[in-house]
């Protein structure tokens, strides 16, 4: 069966064009920038796509991620273009004319057609993969030192400067770039911009030019090519742990340990999958990476796909923190303390993420329920986490606020003998309790630059705006032996005509 012509039109606002072309729409006489009217009145048969920018983004990047296998710079450019550094890659695939071969067969075998030219410089092979390949050679190694010969015959498009500088060049007769590598570089700076001559510089290495890459690259990176991908879990659990180990003889010579582990599987289809998790303490040996990554799968079963198989696995370390051996105690309570807390944060981490599993931190404030904040478990160190709450020696420290408090403060109906005394009766959800015995007051008043009558914005409260006037604390227990702290906010006739009072915790 003939395969119809392919064709991806675009509007260009006063007529649709064609694009792109496969094979078999060039071979009919088809080229880009044709009216897709003209194209079908000599192609009838040319079936056409809509252009879809958000598809062929999404495309370009799992083609980038599946690059990786190859280099970790890499570097997308919409919306066809990809640019590897493969500066010390190249000798793990047998050189770079190895490494393009291997990934010319592989791209095609899944059905893409691609063209690629491996130059000193990134200009220069960008220039020659899209002028100096064809489909019958889709292929340009240029040997090192060789970049001005290899470019002098290709069009001026290919230093990538901008159309109109294409064309003005053209009417006084210079179309290849071997016309103007000879020529006095003022003259051409003065008529056609500086950008022409940056180009030409940074085609032939003699100026700068960077890359973006993508990903940024890993600090420590091990990886296993295997002949015969792999699809059972055992096997991949048996991989990792090897890398693992891999990993943490690296971390020890740099004195550090992991805070962030990637593991990279590539499919033989091209398909990538990664898998991350990270620690609350820097983290050495294969098998607890291992147990994290286990407990990242169980959390989603569905996040590894083997399909028919993986070829490469590559684990990289993205974060790491100076990690030096100490001196464990001969009591050993603490440090085990330490180490088991930091095993559940990470565990729970792996299964929730670590930004989902917070602790709460001490914070010096007036306001009770200001008094901590949470914050992520693993981004605190433990030394911060420590409460001053020991009491004296001799002493036992009182509770003289619940544990838990009601935030915020629920509003209730309380009686009082006289106004600035601790309530009688109070009511609370609906239901009413008696007091038997109180404590207190134990008086907050506002702080000072709030002003005169504790109006003003506090930063560590939500809110825009606040109205703090003085309280005045209780602990208080009723007829059933139940104890509440109890405040009353403003001061009679002083701050307020009408004092309320708030509940602010239950004693446990």
């Amino acid at each position: 069966m003939t395969t119809r012509p392919q064709a991806v039109i675009h509007d260009s606002g006063q007529a649709l064009r064609l694009r792109s072309l496969d094979a078999a729409a060039v071979a009919r006489g088809l080229r880009p920038g044709d009216a897709l009217t003209d194209a079908r009145a000599r192609v009838p048969e040319l079936q056409v796509h809509r252009e879809a920018p958000e598809l062929e983004a999404a495309l370009l990047a799992s083609l980038a991620d599946w690059c990786d296998r190859y280099t970790p710079l890499v570097a997308l450019e919409a919306p066809d273009c990809l640019v590897l550094d493969i500066t010390g890659c190249a000798h793990l695939h047998g050189g770079e004319a190895g490494l393009m071969a291997d990934a010319l067969a592989r791209l095609q075998r899944q059905g893409f057609a691609v063209r690629a030219a491996i130059a000193d410089t990134a200009t220069a092979a960008r220039g020659l993969a899209r002028h100096a390949t064809s489909a019958q050679q889709p292929a340009v190694l240029v040997p090192e030192g060789e970049v001005r010969k290899a470019l002098a015959p290709l069009p001026l498009a290919a230093l990538g400067i901008a159309p109109e500088t294409v064309a003005a060049l053209s009417a006084v007769g210079l179309t290849r770039i071997a016309d103007i590598l000879g020529q006095p570089r003022a003259p051409l700076a003065a008529r056609y911009g500086l950008e022409l001559l940056r180009r030409l510089d940074q085609a032939l290495g003699e100026a700068g030019e960077s890359i973006s890459p993508r990903l940024a690259p890993p600090l420590i990176l091990a990886e296993r090519r295997l002949f015969e991908p792999v699809a059972r879990l055992e096997d991949i659990e048996a991989i990792l742990l090897s890398l693992g180990g891999q990993v943490s003889d690296a971390l020890e010579r740099r004195v550090e340990g992991g805070r962030l582990f990637e593991f990279t599987l590539f499919r033989v289809d091209g398909h990538v999958q990664r898998l991350m998790v990270g620690t609350s303490r820097p983290l050495r040996g294969g098998a607890g990476l291992l147990s994290l990554f286990r407990q990242k799968l169980k959390a989603d079963e569905g996040a590894l796909e083997a399909g028919f198989g993986f070829d490469l696995l590559r684990l990289a370390v993205l974060e790491a923190q100076s990690f030096a051996p100490h001196q464990t105690s001969l009591e050993g309570a603490g440090d085990d303390a330490t180490a088991d807390l930091a095993g559940l944060v990470d565990r729970l981490g792996a299964r929730l993420g670590l930004a989902r599993v917070a602790r709460f931190l001490p914070v010096d404030h007036h306001l009770p329920e200001a008094r901590v904040h949470l914050v992520p478990a693993a981004s605190v160190a433990d030394a911060a986490l420590a409460w001053d709450c020991e009491p004296r020696p001799g002493e036992e420290a009182p509770l003289t606020q619940p544990l838990r408090l009601l935030v915020p403060a629920e509003p209730v109906d309380a009686v009082a003998i006289v106004p600035e005394g601790p309530p009688l009766r109070f009511r609370w959800r609906r239901a009413l309790y008696r007091v038997v015995r109180s404590e207190g007051p134990e008086r907050l008043a506002p702080p000072w630059w709030l002003g005169a009558g504790g109006a003003g914005r506090l930063p560590d409260v939500p809110g825009e705006a606040v109205h703090m006037p003085t309280r005045d604390y209780y602990r208080i227990e009723d007829e059933e032996g139940r104890r509440f702290w109890i405040y009353r906010d403003g001061l009679y006739e002083r701050e307020t005509a009408d004092p309320r009072w708030f509940l602010q915790g239950v004693f446990a």
